[in-house]
């Protein structure tokens, strides 16, 4: 098959009228033009172009693959040049997946800057905390927090998030604050009863990571029933620090037991291994890195 490069020497030559005006007009040595018309001439199995030392003029072969070829070599020429400008600045559609309580808090107002500064990119956001499989998915790009498995993606760590303990001044001010992990078994805790292990909340204890086991009179299997009970003073709540920031900056809970805080867990975001992220997932990889501070969360 002749390569796009041959198809495009053919043209410079019967439209220059020479192969010397054809190496001029491509800027390419006149031994390469030489060589891609011949091997162009191989490929199909005609002479395309008669060579006298002055001129050079198609065959009646050459001149009728002339005008059947001319229009699609044009059309790859301009497809080239919208690939290479999608690549140099971003367009079209950036499917984005993340987690739920993650997304609307953390991730939109990236989002929406990001579009701001590319009015030529649409963004199709999708939520789970599922992790989705991007091959079936058609997602560009996802947000994952926890520790990767060996997944096929490529990614870039944003950072690391705390898990805390946290209760309410109410709940202090009855029961006093535990100094130490093991003490909670004297408190109420709230847990989530769709945990892998309900009631287990891992700490670093003397450097070492450690499961204890908690317990109290309100369990339930959501996220945001935990905040409000633990709002209202019935028990401690263990949870991600991100998701409660906002009742922290509130003043409706405090935080607790931090040198005994369990390692970080990371923050990813993936898109398919081996593919160089194009202009829309590079930029807006860009722009995450600039505005997320998770390690702070």
């Amino acid at each position: 098959m002749s390569r796009i490069e041959d198809l495009e020497t053919f043209l410079a030559i019967v439209e220059q009228g020479s192969l010397t005006g054809a190496a001029k007009r491509l800027g390419r040595p006149l031994q390469t033009v030489s060589r891609s018309l011949a091997t162009l001439e191989t490929d199909i199995g005609v002479e395309l172009v008669h060579r006298t030392t002055r001129r050079s003029v198609p065959s009646e072969a050459g001149g009728s693959f002339y005008q059947r070829i001319k229009p699609a070599v044009e059309e790859i020429k301009e497809a080239r040049e919208e690939a290479a400008q999608r690549r140099s600045e971003p367009s079209g559609v950036l499917r984005l997946g993340a987690p739920n309580l993650f997304a609307p808090r953390f991730l939109m107002p990236v989002v929406a800057e990001y579009m701001r500064r590319y009015p030529q990119v649409e963004v199709d956001l999708d939520l789970s905390d599922a992790f989705v499989d991007l091959t079936a998915s058609g997602l560009d790009m996802v947000i994952r927090i926890g520790d990767l498995a060996d997944s096929g993606l490529t990614g870039k760590r944003l950072g690391a998030l705390r898990r805390v303990v946290f209760g309410a001044p109410s709940y202090f001010a009855r029961c006093g604050r535990p100094s130490h992990p093991l003490e909670l078994a004297e408190h109420s805790c709230v847990t989530r009863t769709v945990d892998e292990r309900p009631g287990g909340w891992m700490f670093t204890i003397d450097g070492r990571a450690r499961a204890v086991k908690v317990r109290g009179a309100f369990r339930t299997n959501s996220m945001n029933a935990i905040y409000a009970a633990v709002e209202q003073g019935l028990g401690l709540g263990y949870s991600p620090l991100w998701q409660i920031k906002h009742l922290i900056d509130a003043g409706r809970v405090e935080t607790i037991l931090e040198p005994f805080e369990p390692a970080p867990v990371p923050i990813h975001a993936l898109w398919l291994e081996g593919r160089s992220p194009n202009a829309k997932i590079r930029c807006f990889l860009d722009l995450l890195g600039e505005r997320l501070k998770l390690d702070r969360l």
